[in-house]
């Protein structure tokens, strides 16, 4: 057996405390623990202590500090459970303590998956131009599970969608001066894709946007893809050969076939 004969705060953590053992031979420095492992066990000068005692407050005290280690972690945003777990890993907490953090953490709502991926969906939502299928992505690489992760996006509502890719299809459609209106809808349904926006939202966005197409904006275009094809193909092409290889182009370019006829036949040169 072994007597507390002293127990000291330590100088740059005043919440842990040094305890010095006797065991009939002279004082020596025993282990450290934390202010709650103090208060829990009851340590006190004069308590005697056997080694499966000693042994019980060092396991307790790692315990506490791999705990802690959690909140810490937990105390920047909110986490996931598998972040948590892989976080605790990493700094090579034993598994079985893992085991106790997660439970204890679980019980006293510090993790909640669920309550993770709404609070995720609301700020992707509020912050980020993604659509629902890139942050339902995301929250299952953070380790929600599938099932969470679509009732979460549930939040991402249609009328929501609908009203973030119309604004920045819209946008785009405006800024573009040298494709065709064709060509712009198809590489924004891409885009949109990318994005994260479901099927439905992208078909009725693009198919809304009709009557964004602006005939001026659309025959400039034209005239600027269709002098760029004459000047490439001039010098090896003329005639009919060369007005088929401009139609060929521009058609490709997403133009009608009513405003080539229209650009060719003002061309004197071909």
């Amino acid at each position: 057996m072994k007597k507390i004969s002293r127990i000291t705060t330590q100088q740059k953590r005043k919440n842990r405390y040094n305890i010095f053992l006797d065991d009939g031979h002279g004082e020596k420095y025993g282990f450290s623990v934390d202010e709650s492992v103090l208060i829990a066990y009851k340590l006190r000068k004069h308590l005697e202590l056997d080694e499966s005692m000693i042994a019980t407050l060092v396991q307790k005290d790692t315990l506490h500090k791999s705990y802690t280690l959690a909140i810490n972690f937990l105390s920047y945003r909110m986490r996931t459970k598998k972040e948590i777990y892989d976080y605790l890993v990493k700094k090579e907490v034993d598994d079985e303590h893992i085991t106790q953090i997660m439970k204890q953490l679980t019980e006293e709502k510090l993790i909640n998956d669920r309550q993770f991926a709404e609070a995720f969906v609301r700020t992707r939502i509020d912050t980020t131009r993604k659509g629902p299928m890139l942050v339902k992505r995301e929250l299952m690489e953070k380790g929600v599970s599938p099932q969470l992760a679509a009732e979460a996006v549930d939040l991402y509502t249609y009328e929501i969608q609908y009203a973030r890719a119309e604004k920045w299809v819209r946008k785009k459609l405006t800024a573009s001066k040298s494709k065709s209106f064709k060509q712009q809808v198809q590489q924004l349904q891409g885009t949109l894709m990318q994005k994260g926006f479901t099927r439905d939202v992208i078909q009725d966005v693009l198919a809304d946007v009709d009557e964004m197409k602006d005939t001026d904006a659309e025959w400039n275009a034209l005239v600027k893809q269709g002098e760029k094809l004459l000047h490439k193909h001039r010098q090896k092409l003329s005639g009919y050969e060369l007005q088929g290889k401009v139609k060929e182009g521009l058609y490709r370019k997403g133009f009608s076939i009513d405003l080539i006829n229209q650009f060719l036949e003002e061309q004197d040169e071909i």
